[in-house]
């Protein structure tokens, strides 16, 4: 943790605690109904692979939400993930200003 902040939670965090524990589905039976490798599940419980768009609309399908929870998900943390490794440009960069 930087400067007292949470890490950024990864997409396959929710999905774990969140989905599978809570209704009791194990990862291999999520990815036979799904129609997906077992290994993109895997992947993405341990946060080593993205939420796809074409997972995000499976997994929207599946546990009734939209495609769009997945989706936000997925790039709240991958915005949280990059910040803090570009940081020191961003402080040192000047916005644009349109000429009045």
């Amino acid at each position: 943790m930087n400067q007292g902040r949470l890490e950024p939670v990864h997409p396959g965090e929710i999905l774990k605690e969140d989905f599978l524990r809570a209704y009791g589905i194990t990862p291999y039976r999520l990815a036979k109904d799904l129609g997906i490798p077992p290994i993109r599940v895997t992947e993405i419980l341990k946060g080593k692979r993205a939420v796809s768009v074409e997972t995000a609309l499976l997994l929207a399908r599946y546990f009734n939400t939209s495609p769009q929870l997945w989706i936000r998900l997925q790039a709240q943390y991958d915005l949280e993930s990059a910040e803090p490794s570009i940081r020191e440009r961003l402080k040192a960069l000047k916005p644009f200003k349109a000429a009045a």
